[in-house]
């Protein structure tokens, strides 16, 4: 079964944690939930959120894919611990993926994986003075190679969707969408 790891910081923007996690389970793929520290992760907002266990004992083992959400100062936490930065290089070494949302790219660029590649994150967080080796773009979701991107809170569902196609599939994220019962973009006027 595909593994894939969500590693939750103090101050992680809990939509795009969410949905990430939700989507992905829908899609049949495990999920590990692992918090920095041992206990409840208090979101951006104010969301208190339980991770299944703790990064200690998640990076013991093996993941297809670490997938990092965003917000403030959740990012900033995230980029801030030496765990993920390694975790992050290795699964980098072991052609395996890494994605990013919203602030959370700038995690991976201080790892330097992003370092020649295309991504996107949240408007001012891939600063082209910060990270010249970064070819930034404004687009949603961005995916060069085995790096996945992307803006942010609005574009949380088709990122987590993006990464069940890539993990599962085309058939298998079509039937994940299905389910959420999403509407047409050019059909979601109000009566």
């Amino acid at each position: 079964m595909t593994r894939v790891l969500v590693p939750l910081a103090q101050g992680c923007e809990e939509l795009e944690a969410v949905t990430i996690i939700d989507l992905l389970r829908r899609a049949q793929i495990e999920v590990v939930v692992a918090g920095l520290q041992d206990g409840p992760v208090k979101g951006s907002r104010g969301t208190v959120l339980l991770p299944d266990t703790t990064l200690d004992v998640a990076i013991q083992h093996e993941f297809d894919m670490i997938v990092l959400p965003g917000g403030l100062p959740g990012a900033t936490n995230l980029a801030a611990d030496a765990r993920i930065i390694a975790l992050l290089k290795k699964m980098a070494a072991s052609n395996k993926y890494t994605a990013a949302i919203c602030a959370a790219p700038k995690v991976l660029a201080s790892a330097g994986l992003l370092d020649g590649k295309r991504a996107t994150g949240y408007p001012g967080t891939l600063d082209p003075k910060s990270f010249p080796k970064v070819r930034i773009v404004n687009d949603a979701l961005v995916q060069d190679g085995r790096v996945i991107t992307s803006r942010g809170p609005g574009t949380a569902m088709d990122f987590a969707l993006s990464l069940i196609e890539t993990l599962a599939g085309k058939e298998k994220r079509d039937a994940v969408e299905q389910g959420l019962v999403r509407p047409d973009s050019h059909r979601t006027a109000l009566v």
